[in-house]
């Protein structure tokens, strides 16, 4: 699969924060969990909340918009684990942080 540039290192969100970064028109969920990069769809699928503008709470993102809370290691609603947001893989190459899309 191909890899595709996210950002640069310096870009990625602190520790316990995720922020949104759209790249090729798609909007991309990049969270850092207890030091761990992570980068998930940016689209909640109960209501379409907007995940990178959620807050960590333990090891979940959590959705601003209804409080469903994803692994964002595998992707899976807390509570269902059959409701899932695409992840991807982060690879650091250099100073770029690469996803494999």
């Amino acid at each position: 699969m191909p890899l595709v540039r996210l950002c640069s290192k310096s870009e990625l969100p602190a520790e316990g924060h995720a922020t949104e970064i759209t790249i090729n028109g798609h909007t991309i969920c990049v969270a850092n969990v207890n030091g761990d990069i992570s980068a998930m769809d940016n689209v909640c699928v109960h209501r379409g909340g907007p995940l990178g503008q959620g807050v960590i709470e333990g090891d979940k993102i959590v959705c601003p918009w209804h409080g469903w809370s994803y692994d964002p290691r595998t992707g899976a609603a807390s509570h269902d684990s059959s409701a899932r947001v695409p992840v991807y893989a982060v690879k650091i190459v250099g100073d770029d942080v690469m996803l494999d899309v």
